[in-house]
Parts: structure tokens; C-alpha cells; sequence
């Protein structure tokens, strides 16, 4: 008896083609919607309700949470724009982000590219950089307020050193209170920024820094002409993320260390948002800043994109 071998008959081409075509075009896309549904349920809810919640209250006149209502119109935008006290927190924020975010994410930028070069010891180093990002803003408040008081550590090493001349009230000087808010902001967000761009670099392959490196190029070559470029997106990421924690978290050091003052030195926009709502209770007037706030956010993030030449 002969056997015959037979090859395995194959399926035909085009009825599989058909299921995936009918598979991609159908059921898949469906399910997608209604798996994604939650999710934009959720983002409509919580993040553009109470932005429209926002331009509502701004277009109000509300002295108080449980005081009446009535309706403004673009009254509190005008009160706004013709308040010195707008134009002292708007030129206040400007500077903040114009000196903490080169100096939060070009050094930290180069510190990240360090510890991927795994030196000895930068598991401890990357350990070290993350801890102030961890530490609270009341701890870090209370921190600092013992490092710049007037018997604090800064004027007790200048006085130890013979430079008592020099000491200063440093969170009580017009001059020097937006500066101390300021270095407070680059302290803690450097080195966690840095551990961001290790990681980030620690991705590159290692042979486009080789390849660079048998070309001649040194460290410093490699890290702005090599390495840069290929993460340029990833800077953007970062640069657009400091930005908006700088904008919008400042009240928080601001509130805890100089309460906008003296005057208002160190007044930013946010600080400028809680303390009319909340201290002063004039929520109309709180919100039309909020909004101006969510303009300067929107604009800032445009331009950083545009800078950096982002694709996304």
C-alpha cells in the first residue's frame, strides 16, 4: 500500500484578508470606543468642567462662598487688567520662570548626562538628586525658613566667617524674597529633573556616543551634538513640564514663607489666584485671573514646543 504524502491544504488568502479587514474595520473600533469611553467620561467631568466652572465664576460678581451672585461680564477682566497689584504678580511670575527654568533644566541637563555615564557611586548619586523632589512643601518650608531667617544657618556662616555685613532678612527684603522663592523652586526641582534626563539618556544606545567618541569628539561634543538632538523631544517634555509646575505651584512656598510680601515682592499669579479667593474672598476677581493664569500656561507651552521644534 502506498501512502501519498499531501502538503496541508493552505486557507485561501483573501477569506482571512477579509476576517482581519472585517475585524479591523468593526468590532475592534468599536470596543476601543467603548473601552476609552470611562476615560473621556472622566476627562469631561474633572478637568474641562471645572475649567468651564472657571470662565463662569470669572464672569460673576461672588464676595464670599455663601454670599449671592450676580452677574459681571467682562467687569472682572478689566478690574484685572487695571490692577497694580495684576501687573506686580504677572512681572513677578515672568521673572521666576525666565531664571528657574533655564537654570532647572539646562544644569540638570547636564548633571542627567553625568550620572548616565555611571561614574562610581551613582546609584547613591541618583538616590541623593531624587530626595529633595520627595521632601513636602511645608518640610521644605520650614527647612529654609531655618536656612534664611535672621538668626538662621546662611547669616550665622556669614557672621562666623566676618562677613556680618552681608547678613540679611532675606524672606523679609523686597529685594530678596522673590529671589529666595526662586532658589528654593531650583533647589528642589534640579535633581529630580536631572534623574528624568538619566534615565532618558540611559536609553540611548550606547553605540551613537562610541561612534562619536572614535570620531574624536569629546564629553562635551557628545552631550550637546550627539546625545541632544536625539532626545529632543524628551527635553520638551521636561521644559513644558517645569514650566507648568513653576507656574501654577509657586503659591505653595509663597503662602508658607513670605505670604506675597513685603508688599507685594513675591506676589506670583498663582499666590495672587488663592489669596483672593480665599483670603480676601473676591472669587470673580480670583477666577478672571485664573483664566489670564490658563492663557499664559497655553501660550508658554506653544512657544516651548515651537522652540524646541516638537513633533508631537
Amino acid at each position: 500500500m502506498s501512502v501519498v504524502a499531501t502538503a496541508p491544504s493552505r486557507p485561501r488568502a483573501g477569506a482571512g484578508q477579509d476576517r482581519v479587514r472585517q475585524d479591523r474595520t468593526g468590532r475592534p473600533r468599536a470596543t476601543g470606543t467603548l473601552l476609552a469611553l470611562p476615560a473621556l467620561v472622566w476627562y469631561l467631568l474633572f478637568t474641562l468642567g471645572p475649567l468651564l466652572a472657571m470662565v463662569w465664576i470669572s464672569a460673576l460678581k461672588w464676595p464670599g462662598m455663601l454670599q449671592p451672585t450676580s452677574f459681571a461680564g467682562l467687569d472682572n477682566f478689566r478690574y484685572v487688567l487695571s490692577d497694580p497689584l495684576f501687573w506686580d504678580a504677572a512681572r513677578n511670575t515672568g521673572v521666576q520662570l525666565l531664571v528657574a527654568l533655564p537654570l532647572m533644566v539646562l544644569p540638570a541637563y547636564m548633571l542627567g548626562y553625568y550620572v548616565s555615564r555611571r561614574p562610581r557611586g551613582h546609584h547613591i548619586l541618583r538616590y541623593l538628586l531624587f530626595v529633595p523632589g520627595l521632601i513636602s512643601a511645608p518640610t521644605k518650608a520650614m527647612l529654609f525658613y531655618a536656612v534664611l531667617s535672621p538668626d538662621g544657618v546662611v547669616n550665622g556662616a556669614l557672621k562666623s566667617l566676618g562677613l556680618g555685613g552681608l547678613a540679611h532678612v532675606w524672606l523679609a527684603d523686597s529685594a530678596t524674597a522673590l529671589a529666595s522663592i526662586i532658589a528654593i523652586d531650583v533647589w528642589s526641582g534640579i535633581g529630580f529633573t536631572a534623574v528624568l534626563f538619566a534615565a532618558r539618556l540611559g536609553a540611548v544606545p550606547e553605540e551613537i556616543g562610541e561612534a562619536a567618541s572614535l570620531d574624536g569628539a569629546g564629553h562635551w561634543r557628545r552631550m550637546w551634538r550627539i546625545h541632544f538632538p536625539v532626545i529632543r523631544d524628551y527635553v520638551g517634555v521636561v521644559t513644558m513640564l517645569q514650566f507648568l509646575w513653576t507656574l501654577f505651584g509657586s503659591a505653595q512656598l509663597v503662602l508658607l514663607l513670605t505670604q506675597g510680601g513685603p508688599g507685594s515682592a513675591s506676589t506670583t499669579l498663582s499666590f495672587l489666584v488663592y489669596q483672593k479667593a480665599f483670603i480676601q474672598a473676591d472669587l470673580g476677581y480670583s477666577q478672571a485671573v485664573g483664566v489670564l493664569l490658563f492663557a499664559v500656561g497655553l501660550v508658554g507651552m506653544l512657544a516651548i514646543r515651537r522652540a524646541l521644534r516638537q513633533n508631537y
